[in-house]
C-alpha cells in the first residue's frame, strides 16, 4: 500500500467517524421524540375512550378487551421480530397503532381512580423515569448484569401477579406493586444505557439505525407505562 492510498483510507476513516458522531444526537433525539409522542397518543386515546360511553361498553362489556390485549402483545413481538424486514414507515405506523390500542385498554383507569390521583401519579412517574433515565445515561457503571437480574425479577412479578388473581391477597398485591416499581425503575436505567451505547456505535443515521432507535423508544415507552401502572396501584386513590 503506498502513501496516497494510506492517506485516503485515513481520510475516509475520519469522515466515517464524523458521520457517526453526528448521527448520535439525531438518533437519541428520535428515541425520545418517538417515546413522547407515543405517550401523548396513549394518553389522549385513553381519555377519549373513557369519555365515550359507547366505546367503553364495546371494549369492556363485549370481551373486546381481551382481543386488544392479545393484539398488543402480537404487535410488540411482531415489530421486534420483523424490524429488519419492514420499512421505517411501517414500523412507525405499527408503533402508533400499539400506542392507540394501549390507550384504549388503559382507559379503565379513569373509572378506577380519581383524575387528581392519576395526574399526581403521572408526575411522580415522570420524575422517577427521568431520574433513572439520566442515571443510566451518565453512569460509568456497566448495568449489563443488572439487566439480567431485573429480567428474572420481572418474570417473578408476572408469575406472582397471576397467582394473586386466585388468591386475591391485598398484602401480596402491595408487595407485587412495590417490586414492579423497583423492576421498571431499574429497567429504565438499564435500557437508557443500552440505547446510548447502541446509538454511539451507530455508523450513520440511516433508516436501519432509525429502526433501532424506534425499538429503543418502544422499550422506554413500555418502561414508562408499566412504571406508571405500578405507581398508580400504590398511590392512586380509588374513584
Amino acid at each position: 500500500m503506498d502513501y496516497e492510498e494510506l492517506s485516503y483510507n485515513n481520510t475516509l476513516s475520519r469522515e466515517q467517524q464524523l458521520e457517526s458522531s453526528l448521527a448520535f444526537p439525531v438518533l437519541m433525539r428520535k428515541v425520545y421524540v418517538w417515546m413522547s409522542l407515543a405517550l401523548v397518543i396513549t394518553g389522549f386515546t385513553a381519555f377519549f375512550v373513557a369519555s365515550t360511553p359507547s366505546l367503553v361498553s364495546l371494549i369492556f362489556n363485549s370481551g373486546l378487551i381481551w382481543v386488544l390485549a392479545i393484539a398488543e402483545l402480537a404487535l410488540v413481538w411482531g415489530v421486534s421480530a420483523a424490524i429488519n424486514k419492514i420499512s421505517l414507515t411501517t414500523a412507525t405506523l405499527l408503533f402508533t397503532l400499539y400506542s392507540v390500542l394501549n390507550g384504549a385498554t388503559l382507559s379503565i383507569f379513569f373509572f378506577a381512580y380519581t383524575m387528581s390521583s392519576i395526574a399526581t401519579v403521572f408526575f411522580i412517574t415522570s420524575g422517577t423515569f427521568g431520574a433513572m433515565a439520566l442515571y443510566g445515561y451518565f453512569t460509568k457503571k456497566d448495568l449489563t448484569s443488572m439487566g439480567s437480574i431485573l429480567f428474572m425479577a420481572l418474570i417473578g412479578v408476572i408469575i406472582a401477579s397471576l397467582v394473586n388473581i386466585f388468591l386475591k391477597s391485598s398484602g401480596l398485591y402491595m408487595v407485587i406493586s412495590c417490586l414492579g416499581v423497583l423492576v421498571f425503575a431499574g429497567l429504565t436505567a438499564y435500557d437508557s444505557q443500552k440505547i446510548k451505547e447502541m446509538m454511539l456505535a451507530a455508523p450513520d443515521a440511516g433508516e436501519g439505525m432509525q429502526k433501532v432507535a424506534l425499538l429503543g423508544a418502544l422499550s422506554l415507552y413500555l418502561d414508562f407505562i408499566n412504571l406508571f401502572i405500578y405507581l398508580l396501584r400504590l398511590f392512586g386513590r380509588r374513584d
